[in-house]
């Protein structure tokens, strides 16, 4: 664990349950795993994925539904039906918003802008590593836009503010409190 970097893995992210400090979060995250196959296997947690839910496909084919090889399964899902069709409708929900906003004119370059004027802050401030509270703020809210509302990966901003991917789980954390606690919206940006 921690010695090679996947560009797909979202690492910081999942750590941050675990710990604030990387060595923290990855022993704990250590142990959880440990305690977990201590368990051994668990039956609520046995499955995943569309087709395998329905039975696989064998009773896909004998029932004669023709139209199931069109719907979208995932095996990475785990649940049953249900669970794996409502976490497919939410995936394509989000997409289908990422589209509609990108369409209508929202880019990070929007998002830029308007953290600038609601901070009173300059472009460069928001990429600059300073930790004076407004632009530390000011990113944070950056980071929660870019990767909530426009659905950029956290690793992609990592990478263009020069944080590191944990960095940016707790700016996104810090830009949605800021969001909510002063009612800054989103869908507001473009006019």
């Amino acid at each position: 664990m921690g010695k090679r970097e996947f560009e797909w893995q979202e690492t910081g992210y999942v750590l941050s349950y675990f710990g604030k400090r990387v060595s923290n979060a990855r022993n704990s995250y250590y142990e959880y795993v440990k305690e977990g196959i201590r368990q051994g296997r668990r039956p609520e947690l046995v499955g995943g994925g569309l087709i395998r839910s329905l039975g696989g496909w064998s009773p896909i084919k004998k029932s004669g539904l023709k139209s199931i090889g069109r719907v979208k399964g995932d095996d990475r899902i785990l649940g049953d039906s249900e669970f794996v069709l409502r976490m497919l409708k939410e995936a394509e929900e989000r997409f289908d918003r990422y589209y509609e906003l990108k369409q209508l004119g929202y880019s990070l370059q929007t998002i830029e802008e308007r953290v600038c004027k609601v901070f009173d802050v300059s472009q460069g401030d928001i990429y600059s590593k300073n930790r004076e509270k407004v632009k530390a703020e000011a990113r944070g809210l950056f980071c929660y836009w870019a990767v909530r509302e426009l659905g950029y990966s956290m690793l992609e901003i990592a990478g263009l503010l020069g944080m590191s991917q944990p960095g940016v789980v707790y700016a996104v954390r810090r830009g949605e409190h800021i969001a909510q606690e002063r009612g800054i919206k989103f869908t507001h940006l473009v006019n």
